[in-house]
């Protein structure tokens, strides 16, 4: 691209004039404003005076309860807004200088029916009420505390005015709940020191209050909050009556062990996997309250063997896949931390890439060290994080502020050769900064931000001179809102630099996220001499989503072809810029054959720096929530224009054919013991040179409370004309080597929930996989865009093509000599894995972990079917198993 502001700052009036087409299409231009204003409701509470604090029993009979006034009027929410419940609910709240107690008592005509199915904390199943407590009172961000009449409790941190629901929160607080006559009942008692509130006399905190009413799947509000009103911790009612209490703060230290032993099978002559590993380890968590608004948390030497395994997947173009963050320490108040580059209701722009993904730290080590023949490598699973600390939290005067340091260790491996060691450094000494900051004003209604993140590594090593030797990003972000927050207009714009050697710069970019070595690029060239890189990316979009059943937004989104994300955050691609348009209606009331219902229509529009049109998509997709509660989605895509700056991987910008996607699932009533899920897709283009399915079924089977069991097998087909295999230089020039790949991949994810008490758990998690892809027709590209397909490649025929010892040969001009060679790219990959976790928390916030994983992974056999696959390489084999007894204890002082 020449002149890419000029392009930017045409895209941005071509979305921006879009808006208000669509809104004038709507007839929303010219009306008059019609926003609801519903009144706040107010509750007083009151101190316990000299009473005796109440007993977490779930009675509701302590004289302390007499010292203020029921509230109730709930208005039910969904399925139908602003109409009365099937029974009502009613709360009292008192406090003393340490705790707040909430009595409610929600009534059942039926109480035999109430459902009290046993989870795991934050299971949410059957009845249950929900608190949440805005003490900021900043309209932005609440702590939601819920429990069930089985008295399984549940908690959230609430952010970004309710678009986040942090479930890794976990505080320490005390519920129980009971079952009457009248219905159910529960108490609760919040320590202060779990919330954050400012040091005024007088507190005006803000609430709101949910019942699940489980048998109708109906949800009713203490504050009506229209469905059509944007925001949730904005429309809180409020709690009034709170004086004279002192914040608290936070002073909590969790020491664990874990002690772990490892099986597998052994591997003859090899001295590092003689058959069983074991250790024993100790770490420490700490959470200090700097102030009442801020918190720091440290953990040294943290375990995650607790958590459960990623799933297995396979991709066949070249790009990293996205697991999300399972680690209790960076999930927690990860909402802080988020940045993400050009997140949509378009969707289509990569909303996965984020400034800091938190997966980087404790990675997999990055080296491997050269070897001959005949010796054994020893090389650390993950890089040891050293220490972490994070601190983070939201003032009184709307900054939310988060730092995150955290350094992780020097790592070897170990070479053996014939009782000879030496170490070679795999992964260097690496520190890694985030700090993220936002202010909110304009009555809460707006926001700036700002992001900066570093990564550096100490004494990179010959070895590890392909990483970077540093790495840096910085990102301001933005977002108005007005006409009581049912328009918004927002956006970020992110700078990125990269130090490293020649070598380093050069591996950047050739890398697939960028490929300036592409042939037909001529505005990117690869620099064998530069040391760094310096890109750029971002977003802004407009949008409306309250206030009536019509909404919409439209935006633009770019990343510079040198932007670079990747040593502490996600990216997929550079080069890019895209443009979106979304528009969506809602029903808003329930009638005989729904409960609700959504249509959108999306475009998209990508285009390279060059400014080459790269992809022309349209989309039209509608979900229902049926009468019976049953859920059901469809969509269709379609893409009239396509062509891949990444699919030769640095060979020439490809032509796509224009395809057709869709997509349709179906869920069965979530209430009853056995549900049903169909997911399914497809996509094919125009010419049949792709086909593609996949299907995932769902079934989830509750016989007893207690117990719940599901299984979701998934099958897909990938048969595609024109699949990258490899370049290959010869005497005639590169080769852009495709074939016809017929790719098919099964896999069942099976979990298996045993809940004896709210407090101790038993929980599988099991998933065989296999994916096997054959290839046949080689071709090389030779007309990269051609309208025609065919007339892209020139394809090697029978007499070209020779086959032995796993090897093709190439004979191109048929003259006996072989012009060049490949391996067999077939490939089968087999993987078993299962975790089996029984968890105790024996007192709350102290917790003891039985952990026993398992591992199978094999290269199976391609010619072979998939369920003989399976057996043949999970049945019968060795697998490794993981045996870990981990003990924490949670120190309050």
């Amino acid at each position: 691209m020449r002149n890419p502001t000029l392009f930017l700052s045409t895209i941005l009036l071509s979305f921006l004039t879009s808006a208000q087409e669509t809104s004038e299409v709507r007839g929303t231009v010219q009306e008059p404003d019609t926003t609801e204003i519903v009144p706040k409701k107010i509750y007083v509470t009151n101190d316990i005076g000299g009473e005796e604090a109440p007993s977490i029993d779930g009675l509701l009979n302590d004289k302390v309860w007499d010292r203020v006034e029921w509230t109730g009027d709930y208005v039910e929410n969904q399925p139908d807004e602003n109409t009365p419940p099937s029974y009502q609910t009613k709360f009292k709240i008192v406090y003393d200088s340490k705790n707040l107690y909430i009595g409610v008592r929600c009534y059942d005509a039926e109480p035999d029916k109430i459902i009290k199915r046993l989870s795991r904390r934050d299971g949410f199943e059957g009845d249950w009420v929900e608190f949440n407590i805005d003490s900021y009172h900043d309209k932005r961000t609440a702590f939601s505390f819920t429990v069930t009449a089985a008295g399984v409790k549940g908690d959230e941190f609430v952010s970004n005015n309710g678009s986040n629901w942090d479930g890794s929160w976990n505080p320490i607080w005390y519920t129980k709940s009971n079952i009457d006559d009248e219905g159910w009942t529960a108490e609760l008692r919040i320590p202060l020191s779990q919330l954050k509130f400012s040091s005024s006399n007088n507190q005006v905190w803000g609430l709101q209050s949910t019942r699940r009413f489980f048998r109708a799947e109906e949800r009713s509000l203490w504050q009506r909050k229209p469905i059509d009103q944007p925001g949730w911790v904005s429309e809180f009612g409020e709690l009034h009556g709170l004086k004279n209490i002192e914040p608290q703060k936070q002073l909590e230290i969790q020491p664990y062990t874990v002690a772990s032993g490892e099986t597998y099978e052994a591997e003859e002559g090899n001295p590092f996997r003689d058959g069983n590993d074991t250790d024993i380890a100790f770490g420490l968590d700490a959470k200090i309250g700097i102030t009442n608004d801020l918190t720091l948390d440290l953990t040294v030497n943290p375990d995650f063997g607790q958590v459960e395994a990623d799933p297995s997947a396979i991709a066949l173009d070249g790009f990293q896949i996205f697991f999300r963050e399972q680690r209790p320490f960076f999930v927690e108040n990860k909402n802080i931390f988020d940045f993400n580059v050009s997140q949509s209701e378009a969707g289509n722009t990569f909303g996965s890439d984020n400034v800091f993904y938190s997966r980087r730290i404790g990675r997999s080590p990055q080296g491997f060290p050269d070897t001959e023949d005949g010796e054994f490598v020893d090389i650390p699973d993950n890089t040891q994080i050293i220490g972490a600390a994070k601190f983070s939290g939201k003032t009184k005067d709307g900054w939310a502020i988060g730092v995150l340091e955290s350094v992780t260790a020097k790592k070897y491996a170990t070479i053996d050769n014939n009782g000879d060691r030496r170490k070679e450094v795999v992964e260097p000494l690496t520190n890694y900064f985030v700090g993220r900051a936002q202010k909110d004003f304009n009555d809460r209604n707006s926001y700036i931000g700002g992001v900066f993140t570093a990564t550096n590594r100490d004494n990179l090593t010959d070895e590890l001179d392909f990483l970077h030797k540093s790495a840096y990003t910085g990102g301001l972000d933005f977002k108005h809102q007005w006409n009581n927050r049912d328009w918004y207009f927002g956006g970020n714009v992110i700078l990125s630099h990269v130090q490293g050697s020649e070598e380093a710069i050069q591996n950047t970019q050739e890398s697939i996220t960028r490929l300036f070595q592409r042939v037909d690029a001529d505005h990117v060239e690869v620099d064998q001499n530069r040391t760094s890189l310096t890109g750029s990316g971002g977003n802004l979009q407009i949008g409306k989503i309250g206030n009536g059943h019509w909404r919409f937004e439209s935006g633009g989104t770019w990343r510079s072809p040198e932007l670079e994300l990747n040593d502490i955050g996600f990216q997929r691609q550079a080069d890019d810029i895209r443009h979106y348009t979304w528009v969506g209606y809602q029903t808003l009331k329930p009638d005989s054959t729904f409960r609700r219902v959504g249509i959108n229509y999306n475009h998209w529009s990508a285009w390279g720096f060059a400014g080459n049109l790269n992809e022309l998509r349209f989309n039209t997709n509608s979900w229902q929530n049926w009468a019976n509660n049953w859920f059901s989605n469809f969509g269709f895509n379609y893409a009239p224009v396509r062509y891949s700056n990444f699919a030769l991987r640095g060979g020439p910008r490809l032509r796509l054919t224009p395809e057709v996607t869709f997509w349709n699932g179906i869920g069965t009533d979530g209430r009853k013991k056995m549900r049903f899920n169909l997911f399914h897709n497809g996509r094919r283009t125009l010419d049949n040179s792709i086909r593609r399915y996949f299907v995932r079924v769902g079934f989830r089977y509750q016989p007893i409370d207690a117990l719940r069991i599901s299984v979701f097998p998934e099958y897909s087909i990938n048969n595609d004309k024109l699949q990258y295999i490899d370049n290959i230089e010869t005497n005639n020039g590169i080769r852009y080597l495709n074939g016809q790949i017929e790719q098919r991949t099964l896999s069942m994810s099976v979990r298996f929930n045993f809940n004896i008490n709210p407090n101790l758990t038993v929980q599988y998690w099991g998933q065989p996989f296999i994916s096997r892809g054959r290839y046949s027709n080689f071709k090389h590209v030779t007309n990269a865009t051609a309208k025609r397909f065919d007339d892209r490649f020139l394809q090697y025929n029978a007499n070209q093509v020779a086959f032995a010892e796993d090897t093709y040969s190439i004979d191109e001009n048929l003259d006996g000599n072989t012009d060049f060679s490949f391996e067999n790219p077939d490939f089968s990959f087999v993987q078993f894995r299962s975790n089996l976790v029984v968890r105790w928390e024996y007192i709350p916030g102290s917790e003891i972990f039985l952990v026993w994983s398992q591992d199978v992974s094999q290269s199976g056999n391609p010619s072979d079917g998939l369920l003989t696959g399976l057996n043949d390489n999970i049945f019968g084999q060795t697998p490794q198993n993981i045996f870990l007894l981990k003990a924490t204890y949670r120190f309050v002082l």
